[in-house]
């Protein structure tokens, strides 16, 4: 199990820096694009959170300026990659409260392939949203990865 998150992680990775270039090649990223990657980090931030027992440093939608997302995104991966090598047990329930305050219990191996698929969600709604504002997508499927 930890081998196959390694690479799902270092899959997301790969895909949010690029995305981050290309933002930074851009005299103006679009308005909804700058709030669903925050997004994306923040939902990060927020479960590695939830899976170490902490209180989470940003809320959900808290939109952060593009010159701070790459140092988020590496401290998001450096924390993951800590939670993978430490894990002994993937299915290890940990209780939360979501951002509405409801109570619930998931998996290790849940909350960790719900960032990768939170992450893979949101990232196609922004390559979305840079078509639609008459920008080039970023081609960002695995096989590229993994060529």
């Amino acid at each position: 199990m930890e081998e196959f998150f390694n690479e799902l992680f270092d899959y997301n990775f790969f895909c949010n820096k690029q995305l981050i270039e290309a933002c930074s090649d851009l005299k103006e990223v679009p308005k909804e694009s700058m709030r669903l990657f925050s997004h994306i980090l923040n939902a990060h931030q927020i479960w590695n959170a939830r899976i170490n027992g902490l209180e989470s440093e940003f809320g959900a939608w808290d939109e952060h300026p593009l010159k701070t997302w790459e140092e988020i995104h590496y401290e998001n991966q450096r924390n993951t990659f800590e939670i993978i090598t430490n894990t002994d047990d993937y299915e290890t329930r940990i209780d939360y409260q979501n951002i509405e305050g409801r109570l619930f219990t998931n998996t290790i191996q849940d909350m960790l392939f719900h960032i990768i698929n939170h992450s893979t969600h949101h990232r196609a709604q922004i390559l979305a949203d840079f078509r639609a504002n008459g920008l080039e997508p970023v081609s960002l499927d695995y096989v590229f990865y993994k060529r």
